[in-house]
């Protein structure tokens, strides 16, 4: 690799840092290994009814074919950990707490990356003039963990989420295709070891095996992709958790080293990190339009809103206030509302 090259791959680090990413690393685009786990992992149908993710799927694993003449792939880092640990797992003990997976309380991760991924390109193309990009965040057939690894940013935990040695798991990430042919960084390693943590403590077993989850048991894919009935045997494991789940990275031994994000968009709205499930359960549907307005929970929408809290609800010690929060949505006009309402008044009563 020429000089210019790599001065070019320092400067864009560089000016990756300065747009508030916590790393930003470089990878070709061979994705061969990771096609074939993707292969393996949607044989198994383990996507349960994701179809999104066998569509296009050499589009995934096979970068040019998503965005021509790809030869370099910029992947970045951008920590968004709104709190320390203990307050956290005082929501999640906390029975009539609701749980929210921390990723989504404050602004939606989609925009603040974008924005900052555009401003990047847009740098970029100051100084070696117009070139060709496409910028990715969780948007497009894109396997963004392999491109992780192989960028250097972590690997990938037996939970299947990225791990940095010295940031933990709490970031999202993003990507940039381009056209410039830039020098690669060196691939994280991994760090695993025989830690067993979060197969362990998967409320649901949903990690079936080290680096396998089984979405048709995990309570992210449960609470948010799921559009329809959770099935029953899942429901009381689900516990508080109404908008996906972070028990595996709770436990995991390496977000010792996580820290807190300055990032005030990622910081919690409507004190969403403490409220209570009734409180929530109570929002009226502009309610939630308008509290969730620039959220990432805002895509589920609110029946799925309230199926998730009637659910956890149903798991909450049993009280005349709960009972009384379920007997208001009885005669919802949503049938799924209905169904979980009528199951949680069946806890209750169990």
């Amino acid at each position: 690799m020429d000089t210019a090259s790599i001065e070019l791959s320092l400067q864009i680090k560089q000016w990756g840092y300065e747009l508030g990413f916590q790393q930003v690393g470089i990878t070709d685009t061979n994705l061969q290994q990771a096609e074939q786990r993707l292969h393996n992992w949607l044989a198994q149908g383990y996507q349960a009814d994701m179809g999104y993710m066998s569509k296009h799927d050499l589009k995934r694993s096979r970068p040019a074919l998503l965005q021509p003449d790809t030869v370099s792939i910029i992947s970045v880092r951008m920590d968004y950990l709104p709190e320390a640990h203990e307050p956290m797992e005082t929501n999640l003990n906390n029975p009539v707490a609701a749980f929210i997976s921390r990723y989504a309380l404050g602004r939606d991760y989609h925009k603040v990356l974008r924005k900052r991924l555009q401003k990047l390109a847009r740098r970029i193309e100051l100084e070696v003039g117009t070139f060709g990009y496409r910028a990715f965040v969780d948007s497009a057939p894109v396997l963004e963990k392999a491109i992780a690894e192989k960028a250097g940013l972590g690997w990938i935990g037996k939970h299947s989420n990225i791990i940095n040695k010295k940031a933990g798991s709490w970031f999202f990430l993003g990507e940039i295709y381009t056209t410039l042919a830039l020098p690669d960084d060196t691939p994280s390693q991994n760090h695993c070891g025989q830690c067993t943590a979060c197969i362990d403590i998967c409320p649901t077993q949903a990690i079936v095996a080290p680096y396998q989850v089984d979405a048709r048991r995990c309570i992210s894919y449960l609470t948010i992709e799921l559009k329809g009935s959770i099935p029953e045997n899942l429901r009381p494991l689900m516990g508080n958790r109404i908008y996906g789940c972070d028990d595996c990275q709770l436990i995991c031994p390496w977000n010792r080293f996580a820290k807190i994000s300055s990032e005030a968009d990622f910081s919690p709205r409507h004190n969403l990190n403490a409220q209570h499930l009734i409180e929530l359960f109570n929002w009226t549907e502009a309610g939630f339009l308008h509290k969730t307005e620039g959220s990432a929970i805002r895509r589920i929408g609110y029946q799925q809103w309230l199926r998730n809290i009637a659910v956890a609800l149903g798991n909450a010690p049993a009280s005349s206030s709960i009972r009384q929060a379920l007997n208001a949505k009885v005669q919802h006009s949503s049938e799924l509302v209905r169904e979980h309402v009528l199951w949680g008044l069946q806890r209750m009563e169990g």
